[in-house]
C-alpha cells in the first residue's frame, strides 16, 4: 500500500455553482412543501364555511304579552343571520311595553354583527325585555337550522 497523497484542484467558479445550485434546490423544495401543505387545510376550511348552517328562509317565534302576541321574525340565509324585526306588534302593545322594540333593535344589530347569540349585551333597566327576546331568536334560529 503506498500512501501517495492526492492533491484536488478546484475552481473557484465550480464550487460557486455548485453552491447556487444547491441554494437553488434547498429554495424549491421548500417552496413545493409550502405550496402544496395549506393547499389542503385551505380546502378543508372552505368546506367548512361551504357547509350551509341554517335553511335560507324567513322564520317566526311567538312573544306573547299580557294576552298579546307579537311575533320576532328572523331572516337568514344558508351562513347567515340577515335580519331580525318584530312582526304584529300594535300601538296598544308599543305603548304599553316601550322598551321591546329599542331592545331587539339593539339585539338585533348585536346578533348581525357576532352572527351569534353568544356574548350580547343590554342594559340592565331592560334585562327580562331582552332575555324574552333573545329566547324567541332562539327558537327561530332552532327552526332555521332544521332542529326541530
Amino acid at each position: 500500500m503506498s500512501a501517495k497523497t492526492k492533491i484536488l484542484v478546484f475552481r473557484m467558479r465550480e464550487i460557486i455553482y455548485t453552491a447556487i445550485f444547491a441554494v437553488l434546490g434547498i429554495i424549491l423544495l421548500v417552496l413545493l412543501f409550502l405550496m402544496f401543505l395549506p393547499a389542503a387545510k385551505q380546502s378543508s376550511s372552505q368546506e367548512d364555511a361551504s357547509v350551509p348552517k341554517y335553511i335560507a328562509g324567513v322564520y317566526t317565534s311567538p312573544v306573547s304579552l299580557n294576552g298579546s302576541t307579537i311575533d320576532v321574525e328572523v331572516v337568514v340565509d344558508e351562513t347567515h343571520i340577515n335580519s331580525i324585526r318584530l312582526v304584529n306588534l300594535s300601538d296598544t302593545v308599543a305603548t304599553m311595553y316601550p322598551l321591546v322594540s329599542p331592545t331587539l333593535d339593539t339585539i338585533a344589530s348585536q346578533v348581525c354583527q357576532n352572527q351569534s347569540l353568544e356574548n350580547i349585551t343590554y342594559p340592565s333597566e331592560s334585562k327580562y325585555t331582552s332575555e324574552m327576546l333573545i329566547d324567541a331568536i332562539s327558537k327561530a334560529l332552532t327552526l332555521a337550522e332544521g332542529d326541530i
